[in-house]
């Protein structure tokens, strides 16, 4: 009878703990660790509040790297969100990244001003104003100014800095939760439904919502149901770049092992065959990894870290390129549904990016444009089309009818195939 008792309570703990992972994987967290720190040493733009805030989540740290790459934040960073507000530009997403980094650093966040119209304001009251923006476009036109993701990072950089959100702001998001708002396309962003569990955890665990916490539970199990009715029979939620996010949601969300379990081992499959590359998403998934998630700093505090990653000397890798040609035929669909069709033949394991500037070389009457984002480079115009978000359109890529996961500088053509760039609505 006692051993029932002891395995039934040994079941009951398995199954009722938050995600986990397993101590043989420390290799690996500390490989993609490693690789994320080296990564803001060779990036090029803007420093990534994303990266910053993975490093700060994790458990092994370089603090004389991530000091630098936070004085980076507040200089490069920081002019480039100062430019956008002074320009009046939509910058919800990026200022809620900032946030959440300088926080993850334990950063006095009421010394961070911007000036705007020769007034000064502390980045929270300039965040706070961003949301009311939000909120207000909602209001008139059924969709925030920016979209539902920037729109949830917003609550949860308020909410995980000790900042009451406005009920007005939160319930916005309730209801986009209730009424199915989170569309990218004609799909479902799981992006979104993940960002908004984390910001809408946050809002109940600092008890915000006393008069509709009804309505509040409702959403949370709401996302909670997308993102397991999201799982691919691989494990992954979504797909392999949603999975980090999802995952974070669902430890922020207190899911059991039995919940993630299939999704942390398809992201250690995955970084084990260096699926991640691109630094933005190894900032997703390391922290799930970790087991923990962006609510998390909330509670950090900053002390006896462990200060003992240590980056080794990496010999530089002589790729010769490929002597074997493969051919990508490009479909331009504008929007109006004009379609143009163009060949180039370009050295197996190309980045898209490297065949569309072959393409653009040989004048043809194919030219792009491209603009930088913390993912890389992505297209801005084609053929002198723009697809711009203000316009609430994108330029959408596929090989073979299959939707890339992949941007232009990390999607790699290995065959002939036909790739498709359409200007898209969301």
């Amino acid at each position: 009878m006692l051993s029932l008792v002891i395995i039934t309570g040994l079941l009951a703990f398995a199954f009722g703990k938050p995600c986990d992972t397993e101590g043989s994987n420390s290799e690996l967290l500390l490989s993609l660790n490693k690789n994320l720190l080296r990564s803001v040493e060779t990036q090029e733009g803007l420093p990534n509040p994303s990266v910053h805030l993975a490093l700060r989540l994790s458990n092994s740290h370089n603090l004389a790297n991530e000091g630098k790459h936070l004085n980076k934040l507040k200089n490069e960073l920081h002019n480039d969100i100062q430019s956008s507000l002074s320009n009046s530009q939509p910058v919800t997403g990026l200022l809620a990244l900032y946030t959440l980094a300088l926080r993850s650093s334990c950063y006095d966040l009421n010394t961070v001003t911007f000036t705007v119209s020769d007034n000064s304001e502390k980045l929270l009251t300039h965040l706070k104003k961003q949301m009311e923006l939000e909120k207000e476009h909602i209001a008139f036109s059924h969709r925030p100014l920016t979209n539902y993701y920037q729109y949830s990072l917003g609550v949860l950089a308020l909410c995980a800095s000790g900042i009451r959100v406005s009920n007005h702001v939160s319930n916005k998001l309730i209801k986009a939760v209730e009424h199915e708002h989170f569309k990218h396309g004609d799909s479902e962003s799981v992006d979104t439904y993940a960002m908004a569990g984390m910001a809408l955890q946050c809002e109940k665990d600092a008890g915000s919502h006393v008069h509709n916490t009804a309505e509040l539970d409702t959403a949370l199990d709401k996302i909670k149901q997308k993102l397991l009715a999201s799982r691919r029979a691989d494990g992954h939620i979504g797909n392999e770049f949603s999975t980090g996010l999802a995952v974070q949601a669902l430890i922020a969300m207190r899911s059991p092992v039995a919940e993630c379990a299939a999704s942390m081992e398809a992201m250690r499959r995955d970084a084990r065959s260096n699926t991640y590359h691109n630094p933005m998403a190894v900032s997703q998934i390391l922290p799930a990894l970790h087991q923990t998630s962006y609510l998390a700093v909330k509670s950090m505090d900053c002390l006896n870290e462990s200060d003992t990653l240590v980056l080794e000397p990496i010999e530089p890798e002589l790729v010769s390129p490929s002597k074997t040609q493969v051919t990508a035929t490009v479909e331009v669909v504008t929007f109006n549904g004009a379609a143009s069709v163009y060949s180039v033949d370009v050295p197996k394991g190309s980045t898209l990016l490297e065949a569309l500037e072959l393409l653009q070389a040989k004048n043809v009457g194919f030219t792009f444009d491209k603009e930088t984002s913390m993912w890389g480079p992505f297209l801005s115009m084609v053929n002198g089309e723009q697809a711009r978000q203000s316009d609430r359109r994108y330029w959408h890529l596929s090989s073979d009818g299959t939707a890339l996961t992949e941007g232009i500088s990390d999607f790699k053509i290995e065959a002939t195939q036909k790739i498709t760039i359409r200007n898209t609505s969301y």
